[in-house]
């Protein structure tokens, strides 16, 4: 896979980070992640919704053509899904929207039962209504979430959504929160587009899937990318490395932590959320961050590979 450069600097461009093929469609690296648009459970309050419609269309404008959503992403008076429907239908044609499936939740937010493969049907056709299309680009399989104990089996459930598929109501088939034992294993039963779990330049547990990915032409999307921790290495650690990088750049901290997600590899996929405009605008601009060879060495060893 080959990637492609915008070099153009009047304004922040989803394309300067490059393409990739995701499924049979062209998208660009930087996309944009909804489950912030509504605002988080633990919020005071919702976000403003004309701001949250203002920051979809703005994406756009900026060439995001790569949102990722679900219908779990909804507090009471506000829903990510119904939020992406009113701002950007009628929707381009290069748009992929990503959705997943997989958790229940309540209409009052509570955690319910993780659907079983013949419950996935209906997730998708609430998916399919509450964006107002007639099937879904991808649908990803969210696994391992710790909303349930038992699950079932991985491979059953993938083998629903490939029912599903064949059915005309899904285009492609991703997964997420896996391992790579897991991903192998989805692989056996039908083909898979991307992965998306918590990885960033302190969570680097799932080096071992990158690698995978890459091998396989599969994307790396990785979620949480500008924070989280694992195996003892704080958020705040190479507070001191980042910081130094991003002022030789004249960027953020948070920008060069995305950034560095990008650096990994040509098929690692960025999906940033945010419901603020000026932060849409620092997060699509981060995909044309360049980092020397010394500098990537310097944030590599903020958490090395375990």
């Amino acid at each position: 896979m080959t990637t492609t450069t915008n070099t153009t600097t009047d304004a922040p461009s989803a394309d300067a980070a490059g393409t990739w093929q995701l499924g049979d469609r062209t998208v660009n690296r930087i996309g944009f992640g909804a489950m912030r648009l509504t605002g988080m459970p633990w919020d005071p309050a919702p976000r403003d919704r004309a701001d949250a419609i203002a920051v979809l269309r703005r994406a756009v404008e900026l060439g995001v053509n790569h949102i990722d959503t679900a219908a779990f992403y909804f507090l009471a008076t506000r829903s990510a899904n119904e939020l992406i429907s009113t701002a950007l239908q009628p929707y381009p044609d290069a748009l992929v929207i990503t959705t997943k499936v997989g958790p229940n939740r309540s209409g009052e937010g509570e955690v319910e039962p993780y659907a079983r493969p013949d419950q996935l049907r209906a997730q998708v056709e609430l998916n399919i209504r509450q964006l107002g299309r007639d099937h879904l680009d991808i649908v990803n399989l969210r696994w391992g979430s710790g909303l349930d104990k038992e699950p079932g089996s991985l491979a059953e459930h993938v083998g629903a959504l490939a029912d599903l598929r064949e059915a005309g109501l899904i285009r492609h088939i991703g997964v997420s929160n896996i391992t790579a034992d897991q991903l192998t294993e989805a692989m056996a039963v039908t083909p898979v587009v991307c992965v998306q779990n918590q990885y960033g330049l302190t969570e680097r547990t799932d080096d071992d899937l990158v690698t995978l990915t890459r091998e396989h032409d599969i994307a790396f999307v990785p979620f949480f990318a500008v924070g989280g921790s694992a195996h003892g290495v704080s958020e705040e650690a190479g507070q001191a490395e980042v910081a130094a990088v991003a002022e030789a750049h004249g960027a953020t901290p948070a920008q060069v932590r995305l950034a560095w997600t990008l650096h990994r590899g040509p098929h690692v996929l960025a999906i940033p959320g945010t419901g603020d405009p000026a932060h849409l605008d620092e997060n699509i601009a981060a995909g044309a961050l360049q980092f020397s060879d010394d500098e990537l060495a310097r944030l590599d060893g903020v958490a090395p590979a375990v």
